[in-house]
C-alpha cells in the first residue's frame, strides 16, 4: 500500500488532503525502512503501543490464519513472494516478522480539518485494503 500512496501522491494530495501514514513501529525501525524502501512524500508515525490503532478499532488477525495465507504463498511463489529480492529490504522484512507485530491490521482514514471522521475503512485481512482508486471516490464524494 506505501508503494501506491507513493506512486499517486500528488494525485491523492491535489484533493486537498494530506497523507499521513501510522504505523505500530518504533522510530528506529522507521528510519531503516524509509532508508531501504523509502524515499516517501508523506510523514510516517510510529504508534508502537498501538494505542491508536486500538481506539479506532483495528483488529489483529489470528495468527493461524496469517500463517496459513503466507504458507500458501510460499507454496505458490517460493521466498520471492514474501521477501523483496533486494539484500536490505529482506532482512528488514525478517527482522520486522521476528520483532514487531505483524498481525495487526491497518486501515484508511479520512478527516476533515476539525478531525471528524468523514470515511474508514479498517482491513480485516492482509488483501482487504482500501484501493488508491477508492480512496480517491470517499475524497471526492466528502469534499
Amino acid at each position: 500500500m506505501l508503494t501506491q500512496l507513493r506512486e499517486r501522491y500528488e494525485e491523492l494530495t491535489a484533493t486537498g488532503y494530506q497523507v499521513v501514514v501510522i504505523t505500530p513501529s518504533i522510530g528506529s525501525y522507521i528510519e531503516q525502512f524509509e532508508k531501504a524502501f523509502g524515499p516517501y512524500p508523506f510523514p510516517i508515525y510510529g504508534d508502537p503501543k498501538r494505542e491508536l490503532y486500538n481506539s479506532l478499532g483495528h483488529q489483529t488477525m489470528q495468527k493461524w490464519k496469517l500463517l496459513a495465507k503466507a504458507g500458501k504463498m510460499l507454496v505458490k511463489g517460493g521466498s520471492k513472494a514474501l521477501f523483496p529480492e533486494d539484500e536490505e529490504q529482506k532482512k528488514l522484512v525478517q527482522k520486522a516478522m521476528k520483532t514487531h507485530d505483524v498481525f495487526i491490521q491497518g486501515g484508511t482514514w479520512l478527516f476533515n480539518e476539525k478531525g471528524d471522521t468523514l470515511w474508514n475503512h479498517i482491513d480485516t485481512e492482509p488483501e482487504d485494503t482500501a484501493s488508491i482508486d477508492q480512496i480517491l471516490s470517499e475524497m471526492e464524494r466528502n469534499d
